[in-house]
């Protein structure tokens, strides 16, 4: 037969029409998710050089909805590791075998779980404890969710879980999250903070970093401290690491805590180690009690177990002693933060603590400063004329215009500048049972809160500088 119609059947073959082959089933869910996920990275990218503001329970998060959320906060990094000092009366170090760089690969392989890639759903029955905003519209918030035996982590009795939005707290992604327990005892996480959308740190007592936006967390050793509270500004983190005596026995993050070291790490590295001398060690004449962190974009306050007020350059260096505040931190809340001093920065210069507990009379005492915390100007009980129900504080936040906003027991309440002291609303409902943790500014008009009651499973937010308040729920866009 010709060679030419040896090749008859084949061109006869492809002349006739060819159907392609349907997708497999969820191909078209499966696009519609990725899709997502990628305008998420595209919009964390946009953000990756912002400063980042949180949002805590402890959602501090501290001082992570901790939901701990500091909001006009910047995620920070930490110091080179260096020097042998000890911090505190203890034997042991923050610093030295504690610091790892995770440049180290033999380190990161012995401490990175093989987590996956963020799958989209919000864990069932999600309640947060903490937040973190690196802007107006991306966050991310930690907390429970599942049943014991069933979690979707590599052990499945740890239920902690990470989700995250786009879109200002509409919708919310599930995504990896540190393979630990919850705060319990001296194991777990509470509270969580980004720095820049890529770099992030969970805390209370344990310490995690990612440094890929969430997709893999790692632990960092501390060498038998607690990391009690965590901010960021510029290109670093610092944290209170904390020397707590029989710690394994005590639920709570700070609880029986006596010994607080400032320590800080550079945004891509995991080596932390003390700022200063002046910073390290410090405590209450050895008596249980608690210390808070607040940043602004240039300057860092450390308010001390004893009262002492630490300022210091967040580019680097050691802190210097401040002033002294009009009244001390007390013992710890059960999120590690303060609960008889609630510290506030208006700006680098500009700073309000609220006072409470035995050693104030008649409720509520606030204070402001010009000048860095070295003299303190008290305001007028009169300022709370009107309010019937304060309760007891629990954080307080303050904006670049001078709005303070003070998170209670009751509810939250706002102070517009010098003089009276309204209470803000909750649109739909009342305040929830048991009244707030933590509420902090991200922006002049937009904050967010954290309900005391987490079984409620939900955050609050404010888009009118906290004149309002409207909770919301964590779920993922498809409900």
């Amino acid at each position: 037969m010709p060679a030419d119609d040896e090749r008859d059947p084949l061109d006869r073959w492809l002349d006739q029409q060819v159907r392609p082959l349907p997708p497999p089933p969820g191909t078209f869910e499966l696009i519609t998710r990725r899709a997502r996920r990628r305008k998420i990275r595209k919009a964390l990218i946009t953000v990756a050089s912002a400063a980042a503001v949180a949002a805590a329970v402890v959602v501090a998060v501290p001082g992570g909805l901790l939901l701990k959320v500091s909001p006009s906060q910047v995620p920070a990094t930490s110091l080179a590791n260096g020097g042998t000092q000890t911090p505190g009366t203890g034997s042991q170090s923050p610093n030295g075998t504690a610091s790892r760089d995770r440049t180290s690969p033999s380190a990161a392989a012995s401490s990175t779980a093989p987590l996956t890639e963020p799958s989209g759903p919000v864990p069932a029955n999600f309640a947060p404890t903490s937040v973190t905003f690196v802007s107006p519209t991306i966050a991310w918030v930690i907390g429970q969710a599942g049943t014991p035996g069933t979690c979707a982590n590599k052990n499945p009795d740890i239920c902690t879980s990470v989700a995250r939005t786009d879109n200002g707290g509409k919708t919310w992604e599930g995504g990896p999250a540190p393979d630990t327990t919850g705060p319990n005892g001296a194991a777990g996480v509470s509270a969580i903070r980004y720095l820049d959308g890529v770099n992030g740190w969970a805390f209370g007592p344990e310490l995690w970093v990612t440094h890929d936006a969430g997709n893999h967390w790692t632990r960092v050793p501390t060498n038998g401290y607690r990391v009690t509270d965590l901010e960021t500004a510029g290109d670093r983190a610092f944290a209170l690491w904390s020397l707590c005596p029989d710690a394994q026995q005590r639920a709570a993050v700070a609880s029986g805590c006596t010994s607080y070291t400032l320590m800080s790490a550079a945004k891509d590295s995991d080596n932390w180690a003390p700022v200063g001398g002046l910073t390290s060690g410090l405590t209450d004449q050895g008596n249980p009690a608690s210390a808070v962190l607040q940043l602004t974009g240039t300057m860092g306050y450390l308010l001390a177990p004893d009262g002492t007020l630490y300022e210091g350059a967040i580019s680097g260096g050691a802190w210097q002693k401040a002033g002294t505040a009009p009244c001390q931190p007390g013992a710890a809340q059960a999120d590690g933060l303060p609960s008889d001093a609630f510290l506030a920065l208006q700006n680098a210069a500009n700073l309000a603590i609220a006072c409470y507990g035995s050693s104030v009379s008649g409720g509520v005492q606030v204070s402001t400063s010009s000048d860095s915390g070295q003299l303190w100007t008290l305001e007028p009980a009169s300022a709370w004329s009107g309010i019937t129900n304060l309760g007891t504080p629990t954080s307080l936040a303050a904006t670049s215009d001078g709005v303070l906003t003070l998170a209670t027991t009751t509810g939250i309440y706002r102070q517009p500048g010098p003089g009276q002291w309204t209470a803000s609303s909750a649109t739909g409902t009342a305040a929830p049972p048991g009244g707030f943790t933590y509420v902090g500014m991200t922006t002049s008009s937009q904050g967010v809160a954290v309900p005391a009651d987490t079984a409620l499973r939900e955050i609050y937010l404010t888009y009118d500088g906290g004149r309002t308040w409207t909770p919301s729920t964590p779920v993922e866009p498809s409900q």
